[in-house]
């Protein structure tokens, strides 16, 4: 009878142990097809929508020619703008802040950045950030930069040094040395690593200023001293102030 009872007992604690390892096995399957999922759902949604792939839908190009129709008439554009701008789509909304900033259409692109951040699904993004202000390095707008930028600061919004190099460049290449440097300086003080290829953007963007360009080239070389920096022949700068002072006048 214990013979019986051992021999029982063994066979259940077998089977019992097989289960377990089964268990074990499957749930081991399960956690991988979790993550799985969870990284490919984290993967798409961490595609920024200011990246992906623009497309209007009918509703969408209504509105970017009405909204361009009335953009002289301040209190009928209003009257637009709550009455069918708040309902358009997120793609659609996104979508036409894209054609008009292409199209350099300030006006309507500052409207519309105001309306994006106030939309439910709106987070700061800093690719939202860098097509608005090279834009208005385009254009030459200030004082609307200034504004951005005071924006995204007070999101917390990071560029990285690449993007910092491409806007500073935008600004110089635009004439607006000023607020170029103000970019470089906070280029300066970000908490991403210095890169070199971003400094080699700015220098030769600054050929027509060379005492901002030997300020940045002291930087360039204090950060990487095993590096040349190319320096044009003088009479080059001396080309690039008469140029600039032409355009000036």
């Amino acid at each position: 009878m214990r013979q019986l009872t051992c021999s029982f007992l063994g066979k259940t604690c077998a089977t019992i142990r097989l289960l377990l390892h089964d268990t074990l096995i499957e749930n081991q399957r399960l956690s991988l097809v979790r993550f799985y999922i969870k990284g490919s759902i984290s993967s798409s949604l961490s595609l920024s929508i200011w990246r992906q792939k623009k497309e209007m839908s009918k509703e969408g190009l209504i509105a970017a020619k009405e909204l361009k129709r009335l953009q002289s008439n301040p209190v009928r554009l209003d009257c637009f703008f709550r009455s069918h701008i708040s309902r358009l789509l997120k793609s659609d909304l996104v979508s036409v802040l894209a054609e008009f900033q292409r199209q350099d259409q300030v006006f309507l692109s500052m409207k519309l950045y105001d309306v994006v951040r106030k939309e439910i699904w709106y987070r700061p993004d800093l690719f939202f950030y860098r097509d608005i202000l090279m834009m208005l390095a385009r254009n030459r707008k200030v004082d609307e930069s200034r504004q951005v930028w005071e924006d995204l600061k007070r999101e917390e919004v990071l560029f990285d040094q690449h993007t910092f190099g491409d806007l500073v460049r935008a600004y110089l290449d635009s004439g607006l040395p000023s607020e170029a440097m103000n970019i470089y300086d906070e280029m300066r003080q970000s908490p991403d690593p210095p890169l070199s290829l971003p400094f080699r953007v700015i220098l030769k963007g600054l050929l027509p200023y060379p005492e901002l360009r030997e300020k940045v080239k002291d930087d360039f070389l204090e950060l990487f001293p095993d590096m040349i920096v190319y320096d044009p022949p003088e009479d080059l700068f001396g080309d690039q102030e008469s140029r600039r002072e032409s355009e000036s006048e």
